[in-house]
């Protein structure tokens, strides 16, 4: 950081505490991150950078926002940079090929919806080639320097973007994860990795890898900012073949948490990590969690799978033209994996993708025992030197944890797990079915406070509190049932010009029961003791001030609007259930949520 930054930690918390306070304009925060990226000089992190004076323009047009028009945008002023195989208007996509740069005509949706919710734009990062990758080295621009030593790999393909956050120089940055690109390289920076599950961010306008794969990845200091990223850059896109409305699914409170077997784990020599991991299964153990021992085989197959025949016909499929034309503009062992394809028929594919098939049956019995998975993020991790000297077989040990994940069409958040003896981060991953994006990174946030790390290589400490729910215009409303997204009641909410800020929890003091008699059926929640209650799935909805006393006038016995406790915000307004209704019904607090009931018997609602 340089000499006069004053700024502190880029975190959402932090910069949304100074921007409500009038403490921080994001003039100065531009300034502030122009210097420490000036400070940092040759890091090898940026392919290309936004100019400061456009930078400084856009500040401007920021802080000129009335505090109502800034409260409406929930990532104000948080500066963020993008993997540059992700397109931006204006500036040239490079993919870290100098000879395959092209200048896109629009910006990538999901890039459109971070600007929209005002956030600032740095730049462009460096990346393995052709994101193939999950080592950070394979690049023409240079190897990013790993903040904790630079002798060591910053992890890839998205290292720029990794770097770039762990070094303060942004608040969060988006990645693309098709292999663990997303998740490698936040184990090796000490920050959180979130990896969507497939199709809940949109890929139009990112050059792809393996494009029936890819996931846009988001790099953040703490879990927390990650969910509020996700939730801003989240959504459907028509012009996505591959995009998909996913639907928030919760995890149990007491949760069951997966551990492969002894033997199945590989540390590769690394016995300080093997030590780390032990600790993170007895810490998941203390936040709630039981672990069960998993015949980890299929998963260690499926990743086996991802460069056969099908998903390396993919890597060919998406540079086929490039690369057959200018062979000599690829690096060499990005070129010699692509091309590697032409090994495979036709035949070789379909045998791949029917023993994928079977796998994945085989893999989703575990999801009968278990709700989370937790694996190490990497096994180890490797000095430049030592990558170089044998690039292939190093960069698949890294895989081991990660390469199954998108071809069995999980959700997973890579979070820090601590330092080994030579002072080198680690993590470890959670992973769950399709869906629980946001239930993972709400765990992932105890997990944070529990480890009690710092952030990234920032020295700063976690926040004492998440980012608050952005401010809006009308009152904030708790929904737990119907009226969630998605679920029958929901449009009274649309009708009122409601929009929903957040996905949330309550804080542990709540249970949830199934009522009896109401159509559609509803869920009730009660608030007991400390000791008796759970952390329970809900929604918060901005309800304008006009339509908000005749939504509560709808509201019938034995359901009403009073005060509910939101964990990370506090106190908003929220359904509540007279106690007596609650006497011989069905208690759901176990589930988590409503959305588990209302799928088990779908007339619910």
């Amino acid at each position: 950081m340089s000499g006069g930054d004053v700024i502190g930690s880029l975190d959402l918390a932090t910069l949304g505490d100074g921007y409500a306070k009038g403490t921080l304009s994001v003039a100065a925060v531009v300034e502030a991150v122009l210097g420490r990226i000036a400070a940092a000089g040759d890091d090898h992190v940026w392919i290309s950078r936004c100019d400061p004076a456009d930078l400084r323009h856009r500040a401007g047009e920021l802080d000129a926002l009335t505090r109502d028009q800034a409260a409406r945008l929930p990532l104000f002023g948080i500066p963020f940079a993008v993997k540059d195989n992700i397109d931006v208007a204006g500036m040239p996509t490079t993919a870290a090929c100098p000879d395959f740069a092209y200048q896109p005509k629009a910006t990538a949706p999901v890039l459109k919806r971070l600007l929209e919710a005002g956030a600032v734009l740095v730049g462009k990062t460096n990346l393995d080639q052709f994101a193939t990758g999950l080592v950070g080295v394979r690049s023409p621009y240079g190897i990013p320097r790993n903040p904790f030593d630079p002798r060591y790999i910053p992890g890839g393909s998205s290292s720029g973007s990794a770097v770039a956050v762990s070094s303060g120089l942004v608040g969060f940055a988006l990645g693309t994860d098709t292999a663990g690109s997303g998740r490698v390289p936040a184990a090796f920076n000490n920050i959180v990795g979130l990896k969507p599950t497939r199709g809940a961010l949109s890929t139009s306008g990112v050059v792809p890898a393996c494009r029936s794969l890819d996931c846009v990845s988001i790099f953040a200091l703490t879990s927390a900012d990650a969910a509020a990223v996700f939730d801003v850059a989240r959504g459907f896109d028509p012009d996505d073949p591959y995009s998909r409305t996913v639907e928030d699914a919760a995890l149990p409170e007491r949760f069951r948490f997966g551990v492969p077997r002894a033997e199945d784990l590989r540390f590769f020599g690394d016995d300080a990590a093997a030590q780390l991991f032990a600790d993170a299964v007895e810490r998941l153990t203390e936040l709630g969690g039981k672990s069960v021992a998993i015949d980890f085989t299929p998963f260690r197959e499926t990743a086996d799978l991802l460069y056969s025949g099908p998903w390396v016909a993919e890597r060919m499929a998406a540079v086929e033209t490039f690369l057959r034309d200018r062979p000599e503009s690829v690096h060499a062992v990005t070129r010699r994996i692509i091309q590697s394809a032409d090994a495979f028929s036709a035949v070789d594919a379909f045998r791949a993708m029917y023993r994928l098939e079977e796998l994945r049956r085989t893999a989703s019995r575990a999801w009968r025992e278990i709700d989370v998975l937790l694996v190490p993020t990497a096994g180890t991790i490797y000095t430049v030197d030592q990558l170089e000297a044998d690039p292939v077989v190093l960069n698949t040990n890294l895989g081991a944890y990660t390469n199954f994940t998108n071809l069995l069409d999980l959700s997973a958040v890579a979070v820090p797990n601590g330092f080994g003896p030579l002072g080198l981060p680690l993590g470890v991953t959670l992973i769950a079915p399709a869906g629980r994006d946001r239930a993972l990174a709400a765990l992932g946030s105890r997990w944070q406070r529990a480890t009690g790390l710092t952030l990234g290589a920032t020295g700063a400490p976690l926040p004492d509190r998440p980012a608050e729910a952005p401010p809006s215009e009308g009152t904030l409303v708790a929904v737990v049932g119907g009226h969630m997204e998605g679920m029958p009641l929901n449009g009274e909410l649309v009708a009122l010009g409601a929009r929903k800020v957040a996905a949330v929890r309550t804080e542990p003091l709540y249970r949830l029961f199934a009522l009896s008699g109401m159509t559609p059926a509803r869920p009730g929640l009660l608030r007991v003791g400390p000791d008796e209650g759970h952390a329970i799935e809900a929604e918060l909805w901005a309800v304008p001030d006009a339509g908000f006393a005749r939504f509560v006038s709808g509201i019938g016995t034995p359901l009403g609007i009073g005060t509910v406790l939101i964990d990370g915000v506090g106190p908003v307004k929220g359904f509540l259930c007279e106690a007596f209704a609650t006497h011989g019904a069905e208690d759901i607090s176990h589930l988590g949520g409503w959305r588990p009931m209302s799928r088990n018997v779908p007339e619910r609602g």
